[in-house]
């Protein structure tokens, strides 16, 4: 069970990262720092929104419109951190028995 647990874990902190990747790519690209017209950049940039857009969709259906202001990956993040408090509090229960 603990190597479920620590799988688990590894995922979600993979996920984390791909999200602050995102989030500080999209950063670079809005004060062009990074261009879009070079082909790596539009590789990474593309595949990193494949990875995220099932996610962010879902996210972006239930939040209201914010004029701009995307907070998808805010409320991933939030929502990854919960889903590790509950793994970590219920793998304590469960390793007290």
């Amino acid at each position: 069970m603990q190597s479920l647990y620590q799988i688990l874990m590894l995922i979600l902190d993979i996920v984390w990262f791909i999200i602050i990747a995102h989030v500080i790519m999209s950063w670079l690209i809005s004060f062009q720092v990074l261009n879009l017209r070079q082909p790596l950049v539009a590789q990474i940039w593309d595949g990193l929104n494949r990875l995220l857009d099932p996610i962010y969709s879902r996210i972006r259906r239930i939040l209201p419109p914010m004029s701009g202001l995307d907070l998808a990956p805010l409320v991933a993040l939030v929502g990854i951190y919960a889903i590790r408090i509950i793994l970590a509090n219920n793998a304590a229960l469960f390793y007290s028995y």
